[in-house]
C-alpha cells in the first residue's frame, strides 16, 4: 500500500509506521458495512467473499487482528466466516463479549435491555410506527431498524424522541446508525473497545507500533476518536472509512476512504505484499 493514497499526512504516517514494523501493529475493523455489503435483513449479512482470506494473510504478519462490532461476537464470527483464523479477536456487542481461539465470554445482559425489549412494542405500536420497521435482539441490546420503510429516514427521525425516552427510563442509550436506533447500556462504545485493546498489549507486553481503524457509519466515530487520542500519544495512526452515500461523517474524518467492503478488501489484499 502505498502511503500516498491517504488524503493526510498523519495517515501516511500511519501507513509508513505499518510497513516498517507490521509485527507488531494493530488492525480493527467494523464488521457491517465495512467487512460485509449492508442489507437489509441483518440476519442476512455475510462478509464479503474475499474478507476471511485477506485477514488470514495478515492474521500471523502483524501484531493483532481486531473485529468491533454492535453484533454478537459470535455472530459476527459465523457471519463473517472467521473460525479458523487464528489470531483474531472479535470483541461483540461494543466490547462487552470477546471471542478468540473459539472461546467465547459473554457478561449477564443489563436488566435495562429485558425491559426494553418487554415495552418495545408497545412503544412503537402508539408512536405509529410502520410494519416494516422490524427489533433486532442482540442480547445485550435491541436495534429498531426502519431500512425496510418506504421512508426510512422519516421514520427513523419520528422515532428518535420516544426511543430516547424509553432508553433513558430503563438505565440506556440509543446509538444512532444507517436507518437504525440501538438501545443499549451506556459506557459501551468501539474507542472505548480500541483503546482497551491496545492498552492490554500484545503478546511479549509489546508497545503497538501503529493503530489502524476501519469503519462506516456514525458508530465508528469513536473509534476514529480513539485514534487520535493514540496520535496524540505518539502511536501512529490510520483511520479509514468504508465509503457510501448514506453516511459522510465518517469520510470527512477519514485519512482513506474505500469504496465499501469490495474496497476495504482490496486495500487489505495490497498491504504488506510478499
Amino acid at each position: 500500500m502505498n502511503p500516498s493514497r491517504t488524503r493526510t499526512t498523519a495517515g501516511a504516517d500511519g501507513l509508513r509506521a505499518l510497513q516498517d514494523a507490521p509485527s507488531t501493529a494493530v488492525l480493527g475493523f467494523d464488521f457491517d458495512g465495512t467487512l460485509a455489503p449492508i442489507v437489509d435483513d441483518p440476519a442476512a449479512a455475510r462478509a464479503h467473499p474475499r474478507a476471511a482470506a485477506a485477514l488470514a494473510r495478515l492474521a500471523p504478519r502483524v501484531g493483532a487482528l481486531v473485529i468491533i462490532t454492535g453484533r454478537p461476537a459470535a455472530v459476527a464470527v459465523e457471519y463473517g466466516g472467521f473460525e479458523g483464523i487464528g489470531g483474531l479477536v472479535v470483541l461483540g456487542q461494543y466490547g462487552l463479549e470477546r471471542w478468540e481461539s473459539g472461546e467465547l465470554t459473554v457478561p449477564e445482559p443489563p436488566p435495562g435491555v429485558a425491559e426494553v425489549r418487554e415495552r418495545l412494542p408497545r412503544v412503537l405500536a402508539d408512536a405509529g410506527a410502520p410494519a416494516e420497521t422490524f427489533v433486532e435482539d442482540k442480547g445485550q441490546a435491541v436495534a429498531v431498524h426502519t431500512r425496510r420503510c418506504a421512508e426510512p429516514q422519516a421514520v427513523l427521525d419520528g422515532l428518535r424522541g420516544v426511543l430516547g425516552e424509553l432508553a433513558g427510563s430503563a438505565g440506556l442509550v440509543v446509538e444512532p446508525g444507517r436507518f437504525v436506533l440501538e438501545l443499549r447500556p451506556p459506557g459501551m462504545d468501539k474507542g472505548m473497545a480500541l483503546r482497551r485493546f491496545v492498552e492490554d498489549g500484545l503478546a511479549g507486553g509489546a508497545a503497538p507500533s501503529m493503530v489502524l481503524f476501519a469503519g462506516d457509519d456514525l458508530g465508528d466515530l469513536a473509534a476514529f476518536d480513539a485514534i487520535d487520542v493514540l496520535r496524540g500519544e505518539g502511536v501512529p495512526g490510520v483511520k479509514v472509512c468504508s465509503g457510501s452515500a448514506e453516511v459522510t461523517a465518517l469520510a470527512e474524518r477519514a485519512d482513506l476512504i474505500v469504496d465499501g467492503p469490495a474496497g476495504l478488501v482490496d486495500f487489505l489484499e495490497t498491504l504488506l505484499p510478499g
